[in-house]
This record gives structure tokens, C-alpha cells and sequence, in this order.
């Protein structure tokens, strides 16, 4: 008799990582999401944590429909890298931070449903963002949890980050709250690369040119020294010419012999 080994429910069960559906609505909601995901990664780069965007979060085990898609989701304590999904069950742990690119059209979706369900999921700050401008109040709009219930954030910090977000246009501005250094964006950061170095190229160029000055420098003065040895030589054979019976013992006077009688 072959022996069978139980299967559980839950291995049974498909959790999609897509569902068809685009990632943004425009350009400005794509572009506004994928900087906000890379400038947050970069940040994040050496702490246990991960930064998802446009990925499902599934947020009841056993409930495949039961999901969401956070625009840009930041999770700390977990394991840090990219997911197809994130089920929260598995991790152990609830997103910290979640951003929406908002608009007009997802208004009713971003500002009930969505925040209902992260102030009940436990999610520290909820941020909304309009790239456009089309609903939100000067574009950004942060709710922070205390207690149970979602606050509205007035000092435009993120606790969980510690930064501090500025609107940029059509983007997020994020700050280190203790040096005030801004986070570059990928098309910053290229153009801060480019200025390094050219700045290195500089820099090396003047002290190529510093080096070939001192060496001028250097052979002027050993010239100087050579000339200087050679004058002295002379003068010193000079003296001792002068100084050598022959020279003593010429006569001052040259007489002719035929004068002589």
C-alpha cells in the first residue's frame, strides 16, 4: 500500500503576483513612483529592511483577493531585496511606511479604502501624493498613527525615516533630518558623478602641473648650484696660479737682449 503524504490548504492555494493592470495612470505617477523607489533604496541600502513598489500585498492568509498594491511600501526587520509579492504572514512584519501617487481618479480609493485599511493593518505613516495636483492640498498629504487611529502628519517629517519630504514639482523631496542632506534622485546622482569627476580631473591636473613646477624649479636651482661650483672652481685655479713659484719668479719688466752691450 503507497503511502500519502497530506497536502495543506494553504500550499493549495495560488497567490498571483500580477494582475494585468498597468503600473501607473501618466507619466508624472510612474516617474514620481520609480524615483521615490530608488531614492529609498539607496537610503536603505544597509539596513535590514526592503523597499517594494507596485507589488502585492497580501494581507490575510488563506485570502488570495484579500490584497493590495502600495505604490512604494518600506518594510523594516525583514530580510532585504525585491519579492514578487509580500504576504505578511511569512515576513512577520507590516509595512512601516506606504506612499500612493494619487490622483483625481483614485481619490475615493487612496483616501477611504486604502487608509482605512493601513490605519488597520497597523501602518505607522500613510503618505498620499499628487503629482499633479489635483485633489491633495499642495500636492502631499501624510497621516501618522497614534494610538489606532491615523493622525494628519503637520510637520511634513517622516518618524520611521527620519526625513524630512518636500515637494519638488512633480516629486518627492526627501532630507536627512540630521545633516539636512538631500537624497539624490538617479538623474542627480549622475550629474553629482560627472561634477566629482571632473573635480578629481581637476585636482589632478593641479598637482601634475604643481609637480611639473617644482621640477623646473628644482633644475633652475641645480643650474645655479652647477654654475655657481664651476665660478668658484675657477677662481680657486686662478689663486692657485698666482700663487706658484713660476708666477712669483717671472719679471715684471720684458727686456730685449740687444740692447744689452
Amino acid at each position: 500500500m503507497t503511502a500519502t503524504v497530506p497536502v495543506s490548504v494553504e500550499s493549495e492555494i495560488f497567490y498571483p503576483s500580477a494582475d494585468g493592470q498597468p503600473v501607473a495612470e501618466t507619466y508624472d505617477h510612474l516617474y514620481a513612483l520609480l524615483t521615490t523607489l530608488e531614492v529609498l533604496k539607496q537610503y536603505l541600502a544597509n539596513r535590514q529592511a526592503t523597499v517594494l513598489a507596485n507589488q502585492f500585498l497580501y494581507y490575510a492568509q488563506g485570502f488570495p483577493k484579500l490584497r493590495v498594491a502600495p505604490d512604494v511600501m518600506v518594510i523594516f526587520d525583514v530580510a532585504s531585496g525585491g519579492r514578487d509579492n509580500y504576504k505578511i504572514w511569512e515576513e512577520g512584519q507590516v509595512p512601516t511606511v506606504i506612499f500612493e501617487m494619487t490622483s483625481f481618479g483614485t481619490k475615493g480609493q487612496d483616501e477611504i479604502f486604502k487608509k482605512t485599511l493601513y490605519e488597520q493593518l497597523g501602518v505607522k505613516e500613510y503618505w498620499l501624493f499628487d503629482p499633479k495636483g489635483e485633489w491633495v492640498e499642495q500636492q502631499l498629504r501624510g497621516y501618522r498613527l497614534r494610538g489606532e487611529i491615523y493622525e494628519p502628519i503637520q510637520d511634513g517629517r517622516s518618524e520611521p525615516l527620519q526625513l524630512r519630504l518636500v515637494v519638488e514639482g512633480r516629486l518627492i523631496g526627501f532630507y536627512q533630518e540630521d545633516t539636512g542632506e538631500k537624497l539624490l534622485i538617479p538623474g542627480e546622482l549622475v550629474q553629482a558623478l560627472r561634477q566629482e569627476v571632473l573635480a578629481r580631473q581637476q585636482a589632478e591636473e593641479l598637482v601634475e602641473q604643481e609637480r611639473q613646477r617644482a621640477e623646473q624649479e628644482r633644475q633652475r636651482a641645480e643650474q645655479e648650484r652647477q654654475r655657481a661650483e664651476q665660478a668658484e672652481l675657477q677662481i680657486e685655479q686662478l689663486k692657485a696660479r698666482l700663487r706658484s713659484p713660476l708666477a712669483l719668479a717671472q719679471p715684471s719688466l720684458n727686456v730685449d737682449p740687444d740692447t744689452i752691450q
